[in-house]
């Protein structure tokens, strides 16, 4: 193993908080709704866009993304007050990942069911896999 690859998955390597990020669901969502769109979008259009998110994990998601310099955040001082959300140069790079991980995940999907279905039905006789460990 590389140097590289002991301090990626080490600890106290800096990518982690990075990763855990990214690795939310719906860090994935908002950042891939923001990609496909030519302009900024609303919170309410966000909302709309990413079916079941609630506003207290999205409002989360949001700030964790302005936080780490992946969306920007512009308020517009009027009544009501108005405030939009984009990509960053960063997070445009971070949702070409984002795009990446959805088209495979189209792309396999019915792979992946079928193979759910396949180990749920198993016997549960296999090593380390016992009845308390089923879905």
């Amino acid at each position: 193993m590389d140097t590289d690859s002991k301090t990626t998955y080490s600890k106290d390597c800096p990518s982690r908080t990075v990763l855990s990020v990214l690795a939310n669901k719906w860090t994935l969502y908002v950042l891939g709704v923001l990609g496909r769109h030519a302009r900024p979008l609303r919170f309410t259009e966000l909302r709309r866009h990413v079916e079941g998110v609630t506003q207290k994990s999205l409002t989360q998601a949001l700030r964790n993304l302005e936080r780490d310099g992946l969306v920007g955040r512009t308020a517009y001082p009027t009544i009501p007050p108005r405030v939009e959300y984009a990509l960053t140069d960063l997070g445009r790079d971070a949702e070409a990942l984002t795009t990446a991980i959805a088209d495979w995940s189209k792309t396999n999907a019915a792979r992946v069911h079928t193979a759910r279905a396949t180990y749920d039905a198993g016997p549960t006789d296999q090593p380390g896999r016992n009845d308390s460990q089923r879905p």
